[in-house]
């Protein structure tokens, strides 16, 4: 018999850092899933060391969430341990043309604290609703930037516990893709290397950056941003309209008409809706296409 897990983790984090059966409707941007068995927030590495080591002592699955900005979470919940490095992780410090921040801090904050130094090339990630250690994971990019253009170094933990720095030229990153995902690190910081610019035109950029994504995309609805990735000599969202799905509806998910590479929750969408509409918009562009579109949203727990 395992030892009262719930009791473990409150000893290891405090009362206040553990939830049982909490609805992960709450930490999606999708603002779509179930229960989740045990919702976690450490504090310091050492916490988060001791909660993978008796996860694994205890053989359950766990999952790492930052903000949940590209994550659809089955309506049947997680059975298992979700252990989230967000505002619980979130330090972002400046120092000359180096930012050093936790995995947790949402790209817009350091994006912030670049403009507030008069530092460029962080721009065209200012709108990107997620977190770094995320953005490191699948090398998050955004109007011909791209993270690996930006990444020093980054500070994971490795499967078995062990800390380890890795320069970014080692990281192997490509399209939505690193060395991060595929030998399944935590990110727990990183430091992102910027060139000194001008203050005014920075925010010119950023301005100009943010006008034409609140323009084209449907940011109202709640959503897991591009829901496919962009396959190769194409773009999913142009595919898709031009496979006449533009407003294609599976109960509360539709494919946005303003964008249709967004699958937006009208309000009451399931996990069950949005795999459904998936499944339909891959089968269509398929078919039309011969092109088989790739989910750039992860799935977690039981739909």
């Amino acid at each position: 018999m395992g030892r009262n897990k719930k009791e473990e983790f409150m000893r290891l984090l405090g009362e206040g850092n553990v939830k049982t059966k909490e609805p992960m409707s709450r930490h999606t941007t999708f603002r779509i899933g179930g229960d989740a068995d045990y919702f976690l927030t450490p504090h310091s590495v050492q916490e988060i060391q001791e909660v993978l080591r008796f996860c694994r002592a205890e053989q359950l699955p766990y999952f790492i969430l930052g903000n949940g900005s590209n994550l659809l979470v089955g309506d049947k919940g997680y059975k298992g341990v979700v252990i989230q490095l967000f505002k619980n992780w979130n330090q972002i410090c400046r120092k000359s043309g180096e930012i050093r921040a936790q995995a947790g801090a949402l790209l817009s904050g350091i994006a912030r604290e670049a403009l507030e130094g008069s530092l460029a090339g962080f721009e065209f990630a200012g709108g990107i609703p997620g977190t770094l250690g995320g953005a490191v994971v699948m090398n998050a990019g955004a109007y011909g930037g791209e993270l690996k253009d930006v990444l020093q170094e980054v500070q994971v933990l490795t499967k078995d516990g062990e800390m380890r720095t890795i320069p970014a030229k080692d990281l192997a990153m490509g399209y939505r893709t690193s060395l991060v995902k595929t030998a399944g690190y935590l990110v727990l910081e990183a430091v992102i290397s910027l060139r000194p610019g001008d203050l005014e035109e920075i925010k010119e950029i950023t301005r100009e950056l943010l006008e034409k994504r609140t323009s084209k995309q449907p940011l109202e609805y709640p959503s897991a941003g591009s829901t496919f990735k962009r396959p190769k000599g194409h773009f999913a969202g142009k595919l898709i309209m031009d496979a006449g799905l533009a407003g294609y509806q599976v109960g509360g998910a539709r494919v946005s008409e303003k964008h249709c590479g967004f699958v937006i929750n009208t309000g009451g969408a399931t996990a069950a809706d949005v795999r459904q509409l998936m499944r339909d918009v891959q089968e269509k562009v398929r078919e039309q296409f011969g092109v088989l579109l790739e989910p750039e949203v992860k799935f977690l727990g039981d739909f």
